[in-house]
């Protein structure tokens, strides 16, 4: 009798035990179904250019801005070059954005390597431009002289490679190209191996600012005829941006590489659907919190207004600049003087003419602001 009172307060005991291990998995299973509802909820993702590009920075700079904790979340991915992420954006599920080269939408478009792809894709807005840098040995000094020369254009299918491969196509210019990560490229540049490595970056790029060329190394001019002109935007490299690669009263003239911040098609998808026009309405709302101190100087250059030839824009993106076209078309006094140099320089490089001093485009700045002024009244 004893042990059977023995056994029967052992088996009381563990009984509390036994029960929790009964009903955890249920409750379990509703806090976890609880937790992802609340994961998932208003979730976009956007896919980038590889990990050493700007647009990661940018990405997270967007979904700081967006992300509220209860009904906005972004998540960056990394993607693997700008022709897989179309595709991607195209294909792969669960993709809703991404952020994507200019040249890559004509690439697609005009060689029809997707097929379609401009009905099923639309862009939210026209990002920042980054600058394509031409770095040389020194007995390189034109462009034409690369002919028959190796060039280095970063990895295979980088932002790089896809930009500097279509430059030297346009150009007819025959280079042969070679993949190596751009540490290793430097080394053969220095060395004599090849002639020269591509960089796309936003100016000034920290890969290069604060190369120490002793002279045998410089940033090599671009031509532009208008068969680039069409496809890139004019840009100059200065001293400013790199003291000891560019002579302080010769600007090297190159092109600008805009980025676009494009949509997948989820019309037939109501809550992804649903999750971009909410993930457009707080880009757009509180996109003035991009340009303020703490953020890429990049954000400064973006007018989420301006327009992308051949494409159509997202209806949500639309639908906001609609309502808001005094708020999207109105810009801050530093962003539209930096617009106002910026349009200055390109124009007289297109026309021929030399760089305007820095205190010349300030006078012209403040007598055309004047005349807005003006024409305002």
């Amino acid at each position: 009798m004893m042990i059977i009172r023995r056994v029967a307060r052992s088996i009381a005991a563990a009984l509390p035990a036994f029960c929790i291990f009964a009903i955890a998995p249920s409750d379990y299973a509703v806090a976890a179904s609880s937790d992802a509802v609340i994961v998932n909820r208003g979730v976009v993702e956007l896919e980038t250019g590889r990990s050493n590009e700007l647009s990661v920075q940018m990405a997270e700079e967007i979904a700081d801005i967006i992300d509220d904790g209860v009904t906005r979340r972004v998540v960056p991915v990394v993607g693997k070059g700008p022709l897989r992420n179309l595709a991607d954006l195209k294909y792969l599920r669960g993709l809703d954005l991404a952020i994507v080269p200019a040249d890559a939408l004509d690439q697609v478009r005009e060689q029809r390597l997707m097929p379609g792809i401009e009905a099923s894709l639309s862009y939210i807005a026209k990002l920042y431009n980054e600058e394509f840098h031409l770095l040389a040995r020194r007995d390189i000094a034109k462009f034409s002289d690369l002919s028959g020369q190796t060039v280095n254009v970063d990895v295979q299918n980088s932002s790089t490679a896809l930009t500097a491969t279509r430059l030297f196509q346009l150009l007819n210019v025959q280079v042969k190209l070679a993949t190596d990560e751009q540490p290793v490229a430097l080394e053969k540049l220095r060395s004599g191996k090849i002639a020269a490595l591509a960089v796309i970056a936003a100016k000034p790029s920290p890969f290069l600012q604060n190369l120490k060329a002793g002279g045998s190394l410089h940033l090599l001019m671009l031509p532009l005829p208008q068969a680039i002109m069409g496809a890139y935007a004019p840009s100059q490299l200065t001293s400013s941006d790199y003291p000891d690669l560019v002579q302080p009263d010769r600007p090297v003239d190159t092109i600008a590489v805009g980025r676009v911040l494009m949509a997948a098609d989820l019309r037939g998808v109501p809550e992804r659907y649903r999750n971009i026009s909410n993930f457009v309405d707080a880009l757009f709302t509180r996109f003035e919190d991009l340009r303020s101190e703490g953020h890429h100087p990049k954000w400064q250059e973006v007018n989420i207004a301006a327009e992308v030839s051949g494409w159509g824009r997202h209806p949500a993106a639309q639908q906001w600049l609609q309502r808001n076209a005094q708020v999207a078309n109105a810009a801050s006094p530093d962003a539209l003087r930096a617009l106002f140099s910026r349009f200055v320089d390109e124009r007289r490089q297109a026309s021929g003419g030399g760089p305007m001093s820095a205190a010349e485009k300030d006078t012209l700045f403040q007598q055309f602001r004047a005349w807005q002024h003006g024409q305002a009244q």
